[in-house]
């Protein structure tokens, strides 16, 4: 994974951007779904879908490629549109979403789109299959040495899923078990659909507590395309246990009026609503692109 330029990370931001603008026309016409956290993510999944992720589009269950759980399903707008926009499928079948017999189901549906890894939708069980899987691929090298070249496990989750006991449990076994292929990216948003985080279920210190079980821990603003790669890049120097990303996100990043409102946690814009962060978005976007040209 190469170090981030400048034509690279606005290359980055142009492609979140469009994401973003993909994830407003798949609610509006879905007419249900989830804005906030869909939209605080879009620099998050650029980042993989983008320059991270060692994966084909082309041909999704390449033997060799990375693997990324969603663990909060109920942000898959912006997975699709990541995965569209990357190739995986055609970008207009992104306003299919929630729709009768679409590949594009309201949770992430595995045996309907190739390119996903798991079904998800119940909170807290992604991390579990990822440990799964992690553990697995080190049980392909006989003597417990890392392979050459590591396939990555990377487990996406939402801040108010950590309220879900089975989270812990995961997060306990794989302290135990260390497997190093193993990296988290929480998404530090500080709300969930009730309200903010710490109202309904204080979940700082979130650092203090994963590595009281042996993680890792690294800190980051997930709207910064420099600190997600390097953080990426230092989670892949450490050997000897598994790695946890906070990343610190602004819900509704790019739509002046959803941003930090925890009442967008579940819901999708009107027309109108549409329109107007339809707008801001493509303003920006010209903004960006005026600068990278």
């Amino acid at each position: 994974m190469s170090h981030l330029d400048d034509t690279k990370i606005k290359e980055l931001e142009e492609t979140a951007n469009k994401i973003r603008q993909s994830v407003i026309e798949m609610l509006l016409e879905a007419g249900s779904g989830h804005s906030a956290g869909s939209l605080g993510m879009a620099d998050v999944f650029t980042a993989f879908y983008f320059h991270i992720l060692n994966h084909d589009p082309k041909n999704p269950d390449w033997p060799e490629r990375d693997r990324l759980i969603l663990s909060n399903g109920h942000i898959c707008p912006v997975l699709y549109a990541a995965m569209a926009h990357s190739g995986y499928f055609p970008v207009e079948e992104l306003k299919t979403l929630r729709k009768l017999d679409s590949r594009l189901q309201g949770h992430p549906h595995r045996e309907w789109l190739p390119g996903l890894e798991t079904s998800s939708g119940p909170l807290g069980s992604g991390l579990s299959q990822a440990l799964g899987m992690a553990l697995a691929m080190r049980m392909e090298k006989k003597d417990g040495s890392v392979p050459d070249k590591p396939r990555w496990i990377y487990c996406f989750m939402g801040d108010g899923e950590t309220n879900c006991g089975q989270v812990w449990e995961a997060v306990m076994m794989a302290g135990r078990e260390k497997p190093f292929n193993l990296i988290g990216i929480i998404d530090r948003n500080n709300i969930q659909i009730d309200g903010f985080t710490e109202d309904i279920m204080p979940l700082d210190p979130l650092v203090e507590k994963f590595e009281s079980f042996g993680w890792h821990v690294l800190e980051i603003d997930g709207h910064n395309f420099e600190e997600i790669n390097d953080a990426v890049n230092k989670a892949k120097t450490v050997f000897e246990k598994p790695t946890m990303i906070i990343a610190r996100t602004i819900p509704g990043k790019g739509v002046d009026f959803m941003e930090r409102e925890f009442s967008w946690h579940g819901i999708p814009p009107n027309k109108e609503q549409a329109e107007k962060a339809l707008h801001e978005l493509r303003t920006l976007g010209g903004k960006i692109k005026g600068e990278h040209e």
